[in-house]
């Protein structure tokens, strides 16, 4: 018989259909409703990239599904097997539903991981605390991964999409070197800058590595979508970069959001449309690398990560 550990996939969550965003943005907002127009404004966005079809939620699951997949392969020889179960931040299944579940069956033993590669104690550490409350309640011994935004596959992974969408430039016949590469994440409060954060360090090394895997000289980095509060986020954000790139005459603009690892909001609304949208004002052509999803490749990056951090305990 082989010892069952589980892994806690955790992401941010996201309404299954448009009935359910109203109590999707109460709970990111603390329990606080939307006004009447903050509603609409997110189920505008939401009806304008999907019609009522959630990409996240259903990509997410198949991301959980892959993961399980490529751990079973990676262990079939050893006398361990990885179950997977998914919690969300901000909707059912939630964090504590999935390690109540992993309980329920029995498991002991877990590693949690974010879907996310990079670490800030305001996106990463809250999803780990939420967890290991839950975890040391139920009597599961839990270990996490927080972050992975090195690892070699991963690079690998985001490299090969940059540089396929630098093909697709020089074949439109832009001169590839003259492409701006703009990598991007979430924005968050600029007060993680003051409270020694690795969260923007780590972005830039992703980002550097990536350029220098595939020879890319010409490349920036730029924040998006950022929160509507009264403190500050990170900045510059990708529309006023976009209008600066336009100043300095810059035609041709392909953005690797690799702060995002799945297609949603942030990414076909921001980027495919808000962004898109901007950059056709300006007579600019912007085009965006391919999500992660389910590529075999951050699938086995996650699989060797959690290996490792169980192999640790």
């Amino acid at each position: 018989m082989k010892s069952k550990i589980g892994v806690l996939v955790m992401s941010y969550g996201t309404p299954q259909s448009l009935d359910q965003v109203e109590a999707y943005y109460t709970h990111i907002r603390r329990g606080h409703p939307p006004t009447a127009e903050q509603l609409q404004e997110l189920v505008g966005r939401y009806e304008a990239i999907v019609g009522g079809v959630f990409p996240l939620r259903a990509n997410t699951d198949k991301q959980v599904a892959a993961l399980q997949d490529t751990l079973h392969g990676m262990t079939a020889d050893q006398d361990v097997e990885f179950v997977c179960y998914q919690g969300l931040k901000h909707a059912h299944p939630f964090i504590e539903d999935g390690v109540a579940q992993m309980a329920e069956d029995g498991i002991r033993e877990a590693v949690g991981i974010v879907l996310a590669p990079h670490y800030s104690v305001m996106s990463i550490g809250g999803y780990i605390k939420r967890a290991e409350a839950k975890a040391q309640e139920l009597g599961v011994t839990m270990r996490f991964v927080e972050s992975y935004h090195l690892h070699p596959k991963l690079i690998e992974a985001l490299a090969a999409r940059v540089s396929a969408k630098l093909d697709q430039f020089e074949e439109a016949g832009a001169l590839r070197d003259q492409v701006r590469v703009l990598f991007s994440a979430h924005s968050l409060p600029e007060k993680i800058l003051q409270m020694g954060d690795p969260y923007r360090d780590q972005l830039l090394e992703t980002s550097q590595a990536v350029a220098d895997k595939v020879g890319v000289i010409n490349w920036q980095f730029t924040w998006q979508s950022a929160g509507r509060t009264a403190d500050p986020w990170l900045g510059p954000d990708i529309l006023d970069t976009l209008k600066d790139l336009s100043e300095e005459q810059v035609e041709d603009v392909l953005v690797a959001p690799v702060g995002f690892v799945s297609d949603h909001l942030e990414v076909l609304y921001d980027l495919d449309i808000e962004a898109k949208t901007i950059a056709k004002e300006l007579d600019m052509r912007l085009e965006r690398i391919e999500s992660l999803n389910t590529e075999p490749l951050y699938m086995e990056a996650l699989g060797d990560v959690i290996i490792k951090s169980w192999e640790k305990r």
